[in-house]
């Protein structure tokens, strides 16, 4: 509930700072927090009314994405050495936003995993199905900076993704690089789950097995 409740307060905060809600909703952040709100909300709320708990596959899903979101800001959007930085003054409000959005977001996600959830549960299977997401992101990404006039502010979220800078070859290239990285990291994910210890014992929120309709 509490990473949820983070979540959602970045959202807030940057729909307030921002004067573009497309460009801000075009974002892999936003849209990546949007799910983990959703799914850690939907966690919580089955968790307090004694109910089942969501399927790993599900879960997982959030964490990946999440995980994606803070992995690449830090190490290339806020990286001047990586060639694809996006360092700019932001005011007081947009910093509070960033930090809580790239940084109190993912952290919480992953000691939820850690700490509340059973080892075990993911599957080498969800590892690639969980990239269907971030591959429908591309031409997402693509149409709509198409339909935008060449120069305007935004026009592609990220600038890995620029057409104009780097071209469609340089698009391609990129994206297989993050493919290959997003794939290794949700089998380093799946292959970390089967071998952490066990925190809560039985009281665990996740089932260690897959076991509901949902899992199939």
């Amino acid at each position: 509930a509490l990473a949820a409740l983070t979540g959602v307060t970045g959202i807030v905060l940057d729909t307030i700072a921002s004067h573009d809600l497309g460009r801000l909703f075009s974002y892999f952040t936003i849209q990546s927090n949007i799910l983990l709100a959703l799914v850690f909300a939907w966690s919580a709320h089955r968790a307090w009314t004694g109910r089942p708990a969501l399927a790993p596959r599900i879960t997982g899903a959030a964490l990946l994405y999440i995980c994606i979101t803070g992995l690449v800001f830090h190490f290339v959007l806020s990286n001047d050495s990586s060639g694809f930085a996006m360092t700019s003054h932001r005011t007081p409000l947009e910093t509070a936003a960033s930090q809580l959005l790239h940084t109190a977001t993912p952290l919480a996600a992953v000691l939820d995993w850690l700490v509340l959830t059973a080892p075990g549960a993911l599957l080498l299977r969800h590892a690639w199905q969980w990239l269907a997401y971030p591959f429908l992101y591309l031409p997402f990404a693509l149409i709509r900076g198409a339909f935008l006039a060449p120069g305007t502010d935004g026009r592609y979220p990220y600038p890995f993704l620029d057409v104009d800078v780097q071209g469609y070859a340089g698009i391609a290239t990129n994206t297989v690089v993050f493919g290959l990285a997003f794939y290794v990291l949700a089998l380093a994910l799946v292959l970390l789950d089967r071998i952490r210890p066990r925190l809560r014992g039985h009281r665990s929120r996740m089932p260690s097995t897959d076991s509901g309709p949902l899992d199939d």
